[in-house]
């Protein structure tokens, strides 16, 4: 569609309106392009080859980016599962037709999501730390997956809360007659809403879903704070051992991309199989309802 074109929004520019968002646009890329040079000019000093060179060695990435990778690359993957049971388990017990489950659940989310990830991070690191009966169960060397706890503990409890209001919203955008459907056929409607609602929810929710997968990955960045040595905590070691801040961090940031980008390609291609799947069983279920119609349709020979 053309830029030209109007829609609901905008109405379509005239020949000024053209010529004034030309001059807008050009002035806009020419101070992009201006505070480019400074940023380059103005770090010239942490741009130099020699401040690259580090990454040109073995023992660096060995040593550091890729401890930082499988570190963050485990924790985020601990939590995607955790979160997601968690989160399928609030879904269920806010949508319970027990009251008193439906309240505890609502509670729970709620408040969850209303408390900041990193403030539940540092809570459970120091409970760790400071309540005996939890700093107990990790005797010996356990004790350095205190901060692993911690960082999964936080990423879980927040995204559990959004997965869960994300399933909800799934199950209650579908049609009413999916629920009439399964009754009809002698589901209870817990059985209704696990074999029929949920796995539609979870088709319909997933790009929301893998978004959430993402903010999952980029925010185990913020075990930093606790000391847990993810890609962003190993970057800064790395960083103060050569005095490459601005370089580590870059390498860091194109890192966390490319994890992204990866997850997100993933999750797209399962989407995809996901969907694929689910069209092929419908056909099929029209394809048996149009044999059952054919087959009655057949005059009956006496």
């Amino acid at each position: 569609m053309s830029t030209r074109e109007a829609t609901v929004l905008f109405d379509a520019p005239g020949p000024r309106g053209i010529v004034r968002n030309r001059i807008i646009g050009l002035v806009g890329m020419v101070l992009i392009a201006a505070l480019v040079v400074g940023l380059v000019w103005g770090l010239r000093a942490q741009l130099t080859g020699a401040k690259w060179s580090p990454f040109l060695r073995a023992d660096t990435w060995l040593a550091y980016i890729v401890p930082g990778i499988i570190n963050t690359v485990q924790a985020a993957a601990m939590s995607v599962v955790t979160a997601s049971l968690l989160g399928l388990a609030l879904a269920l017990g806010r949508m319970s037709f027990s009251r008193p489950l439906s309240w505890v659940s609502t509670v729970i989310i709620e408040f969850f999501r209303a408390v900041p990830v990193l403030m539940m991070m540092l809570f459970v690191y120091f409970m760790t730390i400071f309540a005996p009966f939890i700093a107990d169960l990790f005797p010996g060397q356990a004790v350095q997956i205190k901060p692993l706890v911690a960082v999964v503990a936080g990423l879980t409890f927040y995204n559990s809360a959004v997965i869960a209001e994300l399933l909800r919203s799934g199950v209650s955008s579908l049609p009413r007659g999916q629920t009439e459907a399964g009754l009809g056929i002698g589901l209870s409607i817990g059985q209704t809403r696990r074999l029929i609602l949920l796995p539609q929810a979870i088709t319909a929710m997933l790009p929301a879903l893998v978004s959430q997968l993402v903010v999952i990955v980029k925010d185990s960045a913020l075990g930093y704070i606790i000391s847990y040595p993810e890609l962003l905590r190993s970057s800064q070691t790395l960083a103060a051992r050569w005095s490459n801040s601005i370089a580590a961090f870059l390498v860091a940031a194109v890192l966390f991309i490319i994890i992204n980008y990866t997850l997100t390609r993933l999750a797209g291609y399962l989407e995809g199989r996901s969907r694929s799947r689910q069209a092929g069983r419908i056909l099929r279920l029209e394809a048996l309802d149009m044999e059952d119609h054919t087959h009655q349709e057949v005059p009956f020979k006496e």
